[in-house]
Protein backbone atom coordinates (compact mmCIF):
# COMPACT_ATOMS: atom_id res chain seq x y z
CA UNK A 1 0.00 0.00 0.00
CA UNK A 2 1.47 3.19 -1.11
CA UNK A 3 1.88 6.11 1.43
CA UNK A 4 2.49 9.32 0.85
CA UNK A 5 4.75 12.24 2.85
CA UNK A 6 2.26 13.67 4.70
CA UNK A 7 0.97 10.53 5.97
CA UNK A 8 1.69 9.79 9.66
CA UNK A 9 2.95 6.76 11.44
CA UNK A 10 3.34 7.04 14.89
CA UNK A 11 6.60 6.81 15.89
CA UNK A 12 7.52 3.15 17.42
CA UNK A 13 8.56 4.16 20.83
CA UNK A 14 4.60 5.22 21.00
CA UNK A 15 3.60 1.96 19.74
CA UNK A 16 5.39 -0.24 22.44
CA UNK A 17 3.73 -0.93 25.69
CA UNK A 18 4.00 -4.37 28.09
CA UNK A 19 2.25 -7.61 26.52
CA UNK A 20 0.00 -9.85 28.33
CA UNK A 21 2.44 -13.15 28.06
CA UNK A 22 -0.39 -15.77 28.41
CA UNK A 23 -1.05 -18.49 26.38
CA UNK A 24 -4.54 -19.07 25.00
CA UNK A 25 -5.97 -21.28 27.60
CA UNK A 26 -5.14 -18.35 30.37
CA UNK A 27 -6.43 -16.27 28.30
CA UNK A 28 -9.63 -18.40 28.12
CA UNK A 29 -10.25 -19.26 31.75
CA UNK A 30 -9.76 -15.50 32.90
CA UNK A 31 -11.85 -14.00 29.73
CA UNK A 32 -15.23 -13.74 31.55
CA UNK A 33 -13.89 -11.94 34.35
CA UNK A 34 -11.19 -9.99 32.73
CA UNK A 35 -14.44 -8.70 30.48
CA UNK A 36 -16.35 -7.61 33.81
CA UNK A 37 -13.11 -6.45 35.40
CA UNK A 38 -11.78 -3.74 32.45
CA UNK A 39 -15.20 -3.59 30.81
CA UNK A 40 -14.82 0.46 30.79
CA UNK A 41 -11.86 0.59 29.05
CA UNK A 42 -12.62 -1.84 26.42
CA UNK A 43 -15.81 -0.05 26.42
CA UNK A 44 -14.02 3.22 25.24
CA UNK A 45 -11.81 1.63 23.09
CA UNK A 46 -14.11 0.01 21.00
CA UNK A 47 -15.98 2.92 20.99
CA UNK A 48 -13.07 5.37 19.44
CA UNK A 49 -12.70 2.64 17.10
CA UNK A 50 -15.86 2.15 15.87
CA UNK A 51 -16.22 6.37 15.53
CA UNK A 52 -12.78 7.37 14.37
CA UNK A 53 -11.98 4.54 12.06
CA UNK A 54 -8.55 5.07 12.23
CA UNK A 55 -6.39 2.60 14.81
CA UNK A 56 -3.75 5.51 15.31
CA UNK A 57 -6.15 8.11 17.19
CA UNK A 58 -6.96 5.20 19.51
CA UNK A 59 -4.02 4.28 20.73
CA UNK A 60 -3.99 5.57 24.67
CA UNK A 61 -7.07 3.91 24.94
CA UNK A 62 -5.50 0.65 23.87
CA UNK A 63 -2.93 1.18 26.30
CA UNK A 64 -5.49 1.86 28.58
CA UNK A 65 -7.10 -1.57 28.01
CA UNK A 66 -3.37 -3.47 28.02
CA UNK A 67 -2.64 -1.81 31.54
CA UNK A 68 -5.78 -2.78 32.81
CA UNK A 69 -5.26 -6.64 31.13
CA UNK A 70 -1.95 -6.72 32.54
CA UNK A 71 -3.55 -5.49 36.45
CA UNK A 72 -6.42 -7.82 36.32
CA UNK A 73 -3.86 -10.70 35.77
CA UNK A 74 -1.53 -9.67 38.28
CA UNK A 75 -3.62 -9.59 40.82
CA UNK A 76 -5.68 -13.51 40.44
CA UNK A 77 -1.91 -14.44 40.02
CA UNK A 78 -1.30 -13.05 43.51
CA UNK A 79 -4.80 -14.09 44.94
CA UNK A 80 -6.11 -17.43 43.18
CA UNK A 81 -3.03 -18.79 41.31
CA UNK A 82 -3.55 -22.10 42.44
CA UNK A 83 -7.73 -22.09 40.96
CA UNK A 84 -6.42 -20.55 37.81
CA UNK A 85 -3.89 -22.62 36.55
CA UNK A 86 -6.01 -25.44 37.94
CA UNK A 87 -8.92 -24.70 35.61
CA UNK A 88 -6.44 -23.64 32.88
CA UNK A 89 -4.91 -26.83 32.66
CA UNK A 90 -8.10 -28.70 32.57
CA UNK A 91 -9.10 -26.30 29.28
CA UNK A 92 -6.11 -27.08 28.10
CA UNK A 93 -5.85 -30.89 28.86
CA UNK A 94 -10.00 -32.16 28.29
CA UNK A 95 -10.77 -31.00 25.33
CA UNK A 96 -9.42 -30.30 21.77
CA UNK A 97 -11.63 -27.13 21.61
CA UNK A 98 -11.13 -26.07 25.27
CA UNK A 99 -14.67 -26.44 26.16
CA UNK A 100 -15.37 -25.32 29.35
CA UNK A 101 -18.09 -28.07 29.85
CA UNK A 102 -15.45 -30.76 30.84
CA UNK A 103 -14.23 -28.56 33.94
CA UNK A 104 -17.50 -27.17 35.56
CA UNK A 105 -15.38 -28.22 39.02
CA UNK A 106 -12.47 -26.41 38.71
CA UNK A 107 -14.51 -23.28 36.71
CA UNK A 108 -16.01 -22.98 40.43
CA UNK A 109 -13.33 -23.29 42.21
CA UNK A 110 -11.81 -20.12 40.16
CA UNK A 111 -15.32 -18.47 40.62
CA UNK A 112 -15.34 -18.92 44.27
CA UNK A 113 -11.74 -17.35 44.80
CA UNK A 114 -12.31 -15.03 42.50
CA UNK A 115 -15.66 -13.57 44.79
CA UNK A 116 -14.23 -13.88 47.71
CA UNK A 117 -11.02 -12.36 47.01
CA UNK A 118 -11.57 -9.78 44.76
CA UNK A 119 -14.78 -9.22 44.38
CA UNK A 120 -15.36 -9.98 40.77
CA UNK A 121 -18.87 -11.60 40.62
CA UNK A 122 -18.55 -14.19 37.37
CA UNK A 123 -21.04 -12.46 34.72
CA UNK A 124 -24.55 -13.85 34.27
CA UNK A 125 -24.93 -15.53 31.20
CA UNK A 126 -26.11 -13.15 28.66
CA UNK A 127 -24.30 -10.31 29.81
CA UNK A 128 -22.33 -10.04 27.47
CA UNK A 129 -25.22 -9.99 24.72
CA UNK A 130 -27.12 -6.44 26.35
CA UNK A 131 -26.99 -3.60 25.43
CA UNK A 132 -24.79 -1.51 27.95
CA UNK A 133 -24.73 2.32 27.67
CA UNK A 134 -21.71 3.89 27.68
CA UNK A 135 -20.66 7.67 28.82
CA UNK A 136 -17.58 8.96 27.76
CA UNK A 137 -15.62 12.75 27.70
CA UNK A 138 -14.40 12.21 24.45
CA UNK A 139 -15.09 15.00 21.87
CA UNK A 140 -17.25 13.30 19.21
CA UNK A 141 -15.43 13.03 15.61
CA UNK A 142 -16.17 15.18 12.65
CA UNK A 143 -17.10 13.10 9.76
CA UNK A 144 -14.22 12.73 7.55
CA UNK A 145 -16.75 13.53 4.46
CA UNK A 146 -19.06 16.34 4.57
CA UNK A 147 -22.97 15.36 3.98
CA UNK A 148 -24.23 16.37 0.64
CA UNK A 149 -27.43 18.55 0.69
CA UNK A 150 -30.31 17.55 -1.18
CA UNK A 151 -32.80 20.00 -2.67
CA UNK A 152 -36.10 18.53 -3.15
CA UNK A 153 -36.84 19.97 -7.34
CA UNK A 154 -38.30 16.85 -8.21
CA UNK A 155 -42.17 17.99 -9.89
CA UNK A 156 -45.14 16.63 -8.04
CA UNK A 157 -48.77 16.56 -8.18
CA UNK A 158 -50.70 19.49 -6.79
CA UNK A 159 -52.39 18.11 -3.27
CA UNK A 160 -55.83 18.40 -5.12
CA UNK A 161 -54.53 16.66 -8.30
CA UNK A 162 -57.85 14.35 -8.43
CA UNK A 163 -56.17 10.66 -7.98
CA UNK A 164 -58.14 6.67 -9.11
CA UNK A 165 -58.37 4.33 -6.79
CA UNK A 166 -56.22 1.33 -6.35
CA UNK A 167 -57.53 -1.57 -9.23
CA UNK A 168 -56.68 -4.26 -6.94
CA UNK A 169 -57.24 -2.89 -3.35
CA UNK A 170 -54.70 -1.41 -0.44
CA UNK A 171 -50.69 -2.64 0.12
CA UNK A 172 -51.38 -1.98 3.22
CA UNK A 173 -52.35 -5.62 4.57
CA UNK A 174 -49.45 -6.73 2.25
CA UNK A 175 -46.81 -4.70 3.60
CA UNK A 176 -47.50 -4.74 7.62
Amino acid sequence: MPFTEEFYLPPEEELKVQEINLSTPFLKAGALHFGKYCNEECKEFMLCRREENDPRRCLKEGKDVTACGLKFFQQVKKNCREEFDQFADCLEWNSPKMEVRYCRKTQAALDRCMLDKLNIERPYFGFYTQIHPHKTDRPRPESFLPRKVYKDDRPSLPDDYPREEAKFGSAYLVYN
